[in-house]
């Protein structure tokens, strides 16, 4: 398994989760390493990236409340959402692309509760 997910789960809002992603030694070491979300009857749409220089990209709307990192002795990439908001629910997802394919992990739910 080259991306396994971990750390989500139901949490109020103006809560903090972190989300963990392991990654196989070969792709954490050579590609940008992404999260991305989808939420129910929406597109999959992308949160935060880090390259393998620790240059990071944030969508507009969790910029100033998530923090993506890398740890590069354990091959992990996390992902530290603060003041979450309900609209935050969904299922999110780790990532790279190869070749100009997309690779996901199994995806790990978060809810955000009113």
């Amino acid at each position: 398994v080259q991306l396994q997910a971990s750390g989500g789960g139901l949490v109020q809002a103006g809560g903090s989760l972190r989300l963990s992603c392991a990654v196989s030694e070969r792709i954490f070491k050579t590609h940008v390493m992404g999260w991305f979300r989808q939420a129910p009857g929406k597109q999959r749409e992308l949160v935060a990236t880090i390259t393998t220089g620790g240059s990071t990209n944030y969508a507009d709307s969790v910029k100033g409340r998530f923090t993506i990192s890398r740890d590069n002795a354990k091959n992990m990439v996390y992902l530290q959402m603060n003041s979450l908001k309900p609209e935050d629910t969904a299922v999110y997802y780790c990532n790279y692309r190869e070749n100009w394919r997309d690779y996901w992990g199994q995806g790990t739910q978060v809810t955000v509760s009113s």
